[in-house]
C-alpha cells in the first residue's frame, strides 16, 4: 500500500470514528463534549454530515409523515428556503454564541461551537426518521404519542446545546444558560446589522443611480 492510500484510508477511518461519536455525545454529553474539542475527538467533516442529515430529516419529514400528522403541501415546498431555515439560524447562532463568550472568557473556539451544535442535532435524526415512518402506520388516537417523541427529540436536541456550551467553553450551568439566552439576543442584533447594511447599500446604490441619470439629462 502506497503512503497515499494509507493516508486516504487513515482519513476516513477518522471520519467514521468521529461521526460514530456523536451516539456517544447522546449518552455521555459531559464527557463527550469535552473530548469533543479537548481531545479532538470529532471533526469538521463528521459535523457537517450531521447538519446535512439534519437538513435531509427535516425534508423527509415534511414529505413522508402521514397526511393525518402532517399540513405540509409538498407542492409549494421551497427545498432553499428550508436550507436557509436551517443553516441561518445555525451560523447565526455559532457567531453570536463566540462573539459573546470571546468577551466573557470563553475557552472555545468558533469551529468548536460550531460541531458542538452540529454534534448536538443527533437526537433529532435518530429520533425523527424512525417515527415518520410508523406515523404511517397508527389511527389518528395513536399518533397523538408521536408527538411526545417530538418533544423528546427537541428538549434532547436542546439540552445537548447546552451542555456543549457548559464544556467546550468551560461554564457553570448558570453562566452557559445565559450565554444561550444573550446569543439569542446577538442573533437579532446580527439580523438588524444586516438589514441596515444592506438598506444603506441600497439607498447608496440609488442615489448615485439618481445623480448618473440627472447628470446625463443635463449633458444631453
Amino acid at each position: 500500500m502506497n503512503l497515499k492510500a494509507k493516508i486516504n484510508k487513515s482519513a476516513w477511518t477518522r471520519y467514521k470514528e468521529s461521526l460514530k461519536y456523536a451516539l456517544y455525545i447522546m449518552t455521555h454529553p459531559f464527557d463527550g463534549f469535552w473530548d469533543l474539542t479537548h481531545e479532538k475527538r470529532g471533526s469538521m467533516a463528521a459535523a457537517n454530515t450531521l447538519l446535512i442529515l439534519t437538513f435531509l430529516t427535516n425534508l423527509w419529514a415534511m414529505r413522508f409523515t402521514n397526511f393525518m400528522f402532517n399540513d405540509v403541501r409538498w407542492e409549494r415546498v421551497n427545498i432553499w428556503s428550508q436550507v436557509a431555515g436551517i443553516l441561518a439560524p445555525l451560523l447565526l447562532y455559532v457567531v453570536a454564541n463566540w462573539c459573546l463568550t470571546t468577551l466573557f472568557d470563553g475557552k472555545g473556539r468558533m469551529k468548536d461551537v460550531y460541531m458542538g451544535m452540529c454534534y448536538s442535532l443527533t437526537p433529532y435524526i435518530l429520533i425523527t426518521n424512525p417515527i415518520t415512518i410508523i406515523s404511517n402506520f397508527v389511527t389518528m388516537e395513536e399518533g397523538a404519542f408521536l408527538a411526545y417523541f417530538d418533544y423528546l427529540a427537541l428538549g434532547w436536541a436542546f439540552c445537548l446545546i447546552l451542555i456543549s456550551v457548559m464544556q467546550i467553553h468551560d461554564y457553570s450551568l448558570g453562566k452557559a444558560i445565559m450565554a444561550i439566552l444573550f446569543s439569542a439576543v446577538g442573533m437579532m442584533i446580527i439580523v438588524f446589522l444586516v438589514m441596515l447594511f444592506f438598506s444603506l447599500v441600497s439607498d447608496a446604490i440609488a442615489f448615485f443611480i439618481s445623480i448618473g441619470k440627472e447628470i446625463l439629462l443635463r449633458v444631453y
